[in-house]
């Protein structure tokens, strides 16, 4: 597997510090936007822990000076709320501790899903969560060990697009596809 590839950014000491100017911090709140996304898609993470974000090598550089290297919390928070506003986040409490990043919105995971469905003529078929997220017939597609909260958003959207219909049976949870 490749390594990650930090863009040049993570690099330069200031973009740790919140920048005073207007425009600067704007392009840096992107730039963090895109590497959050990036890193997510990247380790196939859907879910980021606020408090335990400030020592993960996503917001701290340990190459740089400490002092220098680590993101502020109260930036994260700031830079998390700039992802919800463009639906790229969600949080799972109202502490806002914990958020779903969604590098693919529960809608594209939905449109993903069904044209696998689809493309494999699965449509008036049961398939349980469990097959969807880890069986052998996904491995290889992008949504292969998608979060299960996650998956569950996608299908609650393909349900109300009339694709599907999430069903429960023998205590296991699955969906038909229509």
């Amino acid at each position: 597997m490749a390594d990650f590839q930090w863009p040049w950014q993570y690099n330069f000491p200031p973009f740790f510090t919140f920048q005073p100017n207007l425009n600067t911090r704007k392009k840096q709140v992107d730039a963090w936007r895109s590497l959050i996304l990036s890193y997510h898609k990247f380790y196939k993470q859907y879910v980021l822990d606020t408090t335990e974000a400030q020592n993960s090598p996503l917001f701290y550089n340990v190459e740089l000076n400490k002092s220098i290297g680590k993101l502020p919390v109260d930036v994260i928070q700031i830079i998390l709320e700039d992802l919800r506003q463009k639906g790229d986040c969600e949080w799972i409490d109202k502490q806002k501790k914990r958020c779903y990043v969604y590098w693919r919105t529960p809608s594209e995971w939905g449109k993903q899903i069904y044209d696998w469905v689809s493309a494999n003529g699965m449509t008036g078929t049961v398939c349980t969560l469990y097959e969807l997220c880890n069986g052998d017939d996904t491995q290889g597609e992008e949504f292969h060990g998608i979060n299960s909260s996650v998956l569950m958003k996608a299908l609650k959207i393909l349900e109300a697009e009339r694709k599907a219909e999430i069903m429960s049976f023998d205590g296991n949870e699955g969906v038909k596809f229509f």
